[in-house]
């Protein structure tokens, strides 16, 4: 004969008795609301620097350092704050190029690079900044985004927003289903998306260079969990 335990059988029962377990588990519902907030970007952020060649490596990386304190220079005169400014690479190869028999490769000289991130926290000027760099000895440009200085707002409003549409969305859904939103059982949020803005290009009046004028799309989402009333 089979000995069930005291408290294996005391679970069975419960779970299989009237007013156990499964009988009260409670109906849910899960969603997931999102929301995108646009606002005008106040902060553009650079990647510009000095690539040299010479034929010494030493050479190489004396006309870089002469080329890059002239851009420094020119970037504090145009009121660039040291803060705003860093090195983000500093690189020194040597520039391999096939022999003329063809039969493998050779050291022509030397490539010295030294590359800058820029905040621009005055958005009319930032065309007039990579025209001055570029005036002044700067000719590698690795990018140039948009931002803002303080997102924190625009995040909470973007977070607001995307709780406010899982409700919609849960609400919509249990009328759909003859039934009633309860209580919110959990809230987890899914995450901050920064998106930078378009591609929309404009000539700035007193800049050579064109610079965009666009929004920053910030994204968020939460995925809500409800009670459904019965």
């Amino acid at each position: 004969m089979r000995i069930v335990s005291p408290v294996l059988l005391a679970a069975l029962l419960t779970l299989s008795a009237p007013g156990g377990l499964l009988a009260d588990s409670i109906p849910t519902l899960t969603v997931t609301g999102t929301a995108s907030v646009a606002v005008t970007p106040d902060l553009a952020t650079l990647s510009l620097g000095v690539t040299t060649q010479a034929d010494t490596a030493g050479a190489a990386m004396t006309a870089n350092s002469t080329a890059l304190k002239a851009v420094i220079a020119r970037l504090q005169a145009a009121g660039i704050a040291a803060r705003d400014y860093q090195t983000s690479n500093l690189s020194l190869n040597p520039n391999w190029v096939s022999n003329a028999a063809g039969t493998g490769n050779e050291v022509h000289g030397y490539i010295a690079g030294n590359m800058l991130t820029i905040r621009v926290r005055a958005l009319d000027q930032v065309g007039a900044v990579l025209d001055a760099a570029i005036a002044d000895g700067a000719n590698t440009l690795n990018g140039l985004t948009f931002g803002l200085q303080d997102p924190r707002p625009s995040q909470d409003e973007a977070r607001k927003q995307a709780v406010a549409d899982a409700v919609a969305r849960a609400k919509l859904i249990a009328t759909a289903a003859g039934t009633k939103l309860g209580a919110i059982i959990s809230i987890n949020e899914g995450g901050i998306d920064p998106q930078m803005p378009g591609p929309m290009f404009r000539m700035a009046a007193d800049a050579a260079v064109p610079v965009a004028q666009g929004e920053v799309e910030i994204s968020a989402s939460v995925t809500m969990v409800f009670e459904l009333a019965k």
